[in-house]
């Protein structure tokens, strides 16, 4: 399924972020459901054949999953653009601040965009308690290895430094058709891990189910506008070209 043939328009402030973001049905569901323990092993085992570490500690596993219209190498060239100005992310919510200019290390911070006009270093010197969590890079893979059949391309992170304890990847490969997937770029979101680093803080199901509620719709208006971008540039740019390529079409001196 593709969506509209235009990019997704930019949020203008902390409302607008909410009214599109959290408020807004996305127009394709992407969380994927547990339906047994089994399954959930599963996944779990998944993960660990794919990117090497193991999700089975961790009281949450969360995974969400969109097709994209779009070859892989496209799709993770722009997840690699994360940053402070992605139009797919909330960033007058949860801003994502590039410690070092890199995706090596980042921090989500809430309302960040406030100090955007700061110089570099008082935005790095901001207090630990204005940082939703931070991501410190476990593996960055470009390139898929050499047995791998699913040309898969993903960013492995560690998460600390606020609520979630533990490991999140963000994962790009070719479909596999046995799963029915038909798009030309399958992209998960998937991260596990304990809240404050205490198990028993999922058993708290008020806090977990707010968690759940907010999490998997902002996750999913996330993936839906990651996934219009995508095709939108794609399409775009093999449109201009298959203009550039037709017969007879010069292209100006742009000196």
């Amino acid at each position: 399924m593709s969506l509209s043939p235009a990019p997704p328009e930019s949020s203008k402030g902390v409302f607008s972020d909410l009214r599109r973001f959290l408020f807004r049905k996305p127009a394709i569901p992407t969380l994927l459901r547990f339906r047994s323990e089994a399954e959930r092993e599963d996944y779990s085992h998944r993960i660990l054949q794919r990117v090497g570490v193991s999700v089975e500690r961790y009281a949450v596993l969360n995974i969400h999953r969109i097709g994209i219209e779009a070859p892989v190498l496209h799709v993770f060239r722009e997840l690699s653009d994360w940053d402070a100005t992605s139009v797919w992310w909330p960033n007058h919510l949860a801003t994502v601040d590039r410690a070092h200019g890199s995706l090596e290390e980042l921090r989500i911070i809430p309302f960040g965009r406030l100090g955007r006009s700061q110089p570099a270093a008082k935005r790095s010197s901001r207090p630990p308690g204005r940082t939703l969590f931070e991501l410190k890079a476990l593996k960055i893979s470009s390139r898929p290895h050499s047995a791998d059949f699913d040309n898969a391309r993903y960013l492995l992170y560690e998460c600390k430094g606020g609520y979630p304890i533990g490991v999140f990847v963000m994962y790009v490969r070719s479909p596999i058709a046995e799963n029915e997937e038909t798009e030309s770029a399958q992209i998960f979101f998937s991260v596990g891990f304990d809240f404050y680093g205490k198990k028993g803080w999922t058993r708290a199901n008020p806090v977990n189910k707010l968690w759940e509620i907010v999490h998997n719709r902002v996750t999913a208006n996330i993936l839906n506008r990651f996934k219009q971008l995508c095709e939108w540039e794609f399409e775009d740019s093999s449109g201009a070209v298959f203009e550039l390529s037709r017969p007879g079409v010069t292209v100006a001196n742009p000196e």
